[in-house]
């Protein structure tokens, strides 16, 4: 070995070793911790696409039950508002669209079988710019919903975190 690779070997390990000496790891998914609960009913509508995304990421924690029966779960997170917005950002010199902001709120809280609020009422937004062109109307619907399922997965995320920190009443 010349003198060049002993040292980036050299090097990469030290930058190794100084990583995880710190406690450095990297975020892992919503499945790597544990839900305070053993069972959630999800109270969404079925067809809702964020409910099924949500329902995934409960599925990948080992011990948590989502329940069809409100009354068996040990707690309920209710939907209480869930929209998706489309607004005009800028316009062009004729008038027309240049861009849009995008945006899809979610508002929910979470109960325990007795109706007690363990979560009060919490809104998650994600926002995202959708730059426009008429000529590329149809790449641009495509685009659109992309960003809106990107939008989904980033809130499904959100609120998987927040449900393992989630404090149990004793």
């Amino acid at each position: 070995m010349n003198r060049k690779n002993i040292l980036t070997t050299i090097f990469v390990l030290a930058a190794t070793f100084a990583v995880t000496a710190c406690g450095f790891h990297l975020r892992g998914s919503a499945g790597d911790a544990n839900l305070p609960f053993s069972s959630i009913f999800i109270a969404l509508p079925k067809n809702s696409a964020l409910g099924i995304e949500l329902k995934r990421y409960i599925r990948s924690v080992d011990g948590t039950k989502i329940e069809t029966d409100r009354k068996k779960a040990q707690v309920v997170l209710e939907s209480i508002a869930e929209s998706k917005k489309k607004v005009i950002l800028t316009l062009n010199s004729q008038g027309r669209v240049r861009e849009y902001t995008l945006s899809y709120l979610i508002r929910f809280r979470v109960v325990d079988q007795k109706g007690n609020i363990l979560m009060e009422p919490t809104d998650i937004e994600q926002k995202r710019t959708l730059a426009y062109n008429e000529a590329q109307a149809l790449a641009k619907e495509a685009e659109e919903a992309m960003l809106y399922k990107d939008m989904q997965s980033d809130l499904a995320q959100q609120i998987m975190r927040r449900l393992i920190a989630l404090k149990m009443p004793d």
